[in-house]
């Protein structure tokens, strides 16, 4: 696979694209998502979608780092649309902390296919960043992102648009709060959200990427790449 790095956009290119996906990665596996996530996004190529991932280092301004990352996606798909001429509407995909900031993009949603959300996560700073509990008390500092969770859900439930949606949660996952955005996205007028479960845990979208990057195919879970491969062909079908 030929990754192409366009500012802090990781980009896989087919010779003929049929769809494109915009994705957002999950804490910091994000830093390098054509690492962390490379089975999952590799994989998505092979069923012939550009796939635009979002390098980036997670912040407390939450709603800066959506709009940030929007601006970068917009961006690269006017380079695409100069070289392969108009193409759908690109999907977009998070996981975990990526699906909150594809929640929180400027345009509400309207602009894609859809989001595809795996694992929503929207846990407080004092939970998702370890000792910050202990040492911002200490210092008399009070720290919280930017939206903190429960206007994170609010602002979902008045501001986000886009009615076609897939939460993906899996079995083993202690860390999914799925359940909650499903709340917010049905207090909205228009809904068409759906919730898909399936086997594995919190890491599963990046760990089979993971392991084939450091260990090489050899290290391949059979279990852990169906999976994927369950995951990308559903992926596959909303984008197109």
């Amino acid at each position: 696979m030929d990754w192409r790095q366009q500012g802090k956009i990781w980009q896989l290119r087919p010779s003929r694209p049929l769809g494109q996906v915009d994705f957002i990665g999950g804490s910091y596996l994000a830093a390098t998502p054509q690492v962390s996530y490379r089975r999952l996004l590799e994989d998505l190529s092979n069923n012939g979608l550009v796939v635009n991932a979002w390098a980036y280092v997670p912040g407390f301004d939450h709603q800066s780092q959506a709009r940030e990352a929007w601006t970068e996606f917009r961006s690269a798909r006017k380079q695409l649309e100069e070289r392969y001429g108009p193409l759908p509407l690109p999907l977009r995909l998070g996981h975990s902390l990526g699906c909150k900031l594809q929640l929180l993009a400027p345009d509400g949603g309207r602009n894609s296919r859809g989001l595809v959300a795996l694992s929503f996560n929207n846990f407080q700073a004092d939970r998702s960043i370890p000792l910050l509990g202990e040492i911002a008390p200490r210092l008399g500092v009070e720290t919280e992102f930017n939206p903190s969770p429960g206007e994170t859900l609010r602002l979902i439930s008045r501001h986000y648009q886009q009615e076609r949606n897939l939460l993906v949660r899996f079995g083993r996952d202690q860390l999914d709060q799925s359940d909650a955005l499903l709340q917010a996205l049905e207090q909205r007028p228009q809904n068409r959200t759906e919730v898909l479960q399936l086997p594995g845990d919190h890491l599963t979208p990046a760990s089979a990427g993971l392991r084939r990057s450091v260990l090489g195919d050899w290290a391949d879970d059979p279990k852990r790449v169906g999976v994927i491969r369950q995951l990308t062909e559903m992926i596959s079908s909303w984008a197109s």
